[in-house]
């Protein structure tokens, strides 16, 4: 058996569905970030745990929890809100664990989109960590998201789960990408500042994972990359194929990629700007002083 954290911050759409398909464990813990909306009232109703815990960012919440939340079972599965743990992908889960030659496994999400699975644009399996053993695994801050660190050999789990990204409305999904994309652009600056491109990884990486990173970092020193990131995903990646869905996510990630570049230059604009003040105008007490 393992334990299941559920992250949440003002789901109250999606909770009770999540929480359902997690049911299948007997220890099932609510992490909330003090939702301002029914989101602990609902969870409440359920046999779970429901702890409360201020958000700094995805890797911290994260670690947080695993430092500071205890758990009946030493495997745990990382559940958001808007994902679901399927009865076969939980049967996968355990028949893993018992074998016990792994720290962790990868699972591959299903976008779901206007009633549809977008396959193709979505460079399906795309993996994300979810199953891991306690103490084995960490996380940092990557952009508005997370990326693991493992001390151990990691795996990948055959059955996939649900992810219903645009179930609270268009509206919401906008509003979180807004944030999302100021996160992505201070980490763009950083990569480009720091980081270069692991030309094996893009051809010969052992795993999706590897080779998706590698081309994110190669992305981000393109050209013209809203126009480019439609034509890979609608016409390479064959999102062309997934319908009137398909166009539409392809579409609010072109969106999205254009939100982050230009707040990469809003951010570097105002680099410049603090370059050339004076040194005088960035003392702390320069306007007192006058």
């Amino acid at each position: 058996m393992f334990s299941v954290y559920i992250l949440t911050y003002n789901e109250e759409t999606d909770i009770a569905a999540c929480i359902e398909s997690a049911l299948f464990s007997d220890d099932v813990i609510v992490v909330d970030s003090f939702s301002t909306d029914r989101t602990p009232e609902i969870a409440a109703r359920y046999p779970v745990r429901v702890v409360q815990h201020a958000f700094e960012s995805h890797g911290r919440q994260r670690t947080w929890m695993l430092e500071s939340v205890p758990t009946q079972y030493e495997w745990v599965y990382l559940l958001e809100a808007d994902e679901r743990l399927t009865p076969e992908l939980f049967a996968e889960c355990q028949q893993v664990i018992e074998r016990g030659d792994r720290i962790g496994y990868y699972v591959a999400e299903r976008v779901m989109f206007m009633g549809k699975w977008i396959r193709r644009s979505t460079q399906y399996p795309r993996y994300q960590l979810r199953l891991l053993k306690k103490g084995a695994v960490w996380f940092t801050d990557y952009g508005h998201t997370e990326r693991e660190v493992c001390h151990g050999p990691v795996g990948f789990l055959q059955e996939t789960y649900p992810h219903y990204t645009c179930s609270k409305g268009l509206s919401r999904w906008i509003e979180k990408h807004n944030r999302y994309s100021t996160d992505e652009a201070q980490e763009t600056l950083r990569q480009l500042e720091a980081g270069k491109i692991n030309w094996g990884e893009l051809f010969w990486g052992t795993s999706e994972v590897e080779r998706r990173r590698a081309l994110k970092d190669l992305s981000l020193r393109l050209p013209f990359r809203p126009l480019l990131r439609w034509i890979y995903m609608y016409f390479i990646l064959g999102g062309i194929w997934d319908g009137q869905a398909g166009f539409a996510w392809c579409m609010l990630q072109t969106f999205y990629e254009y939100l982050i570049l230009l707040k990469v230059r809003e951010l570097r604009q105002a680099e410049q700007e603090t370059t050339q003040l004076p040194a005088s105008a960035l003392e702390p007490n320069s306007l007192l002083t006058k």
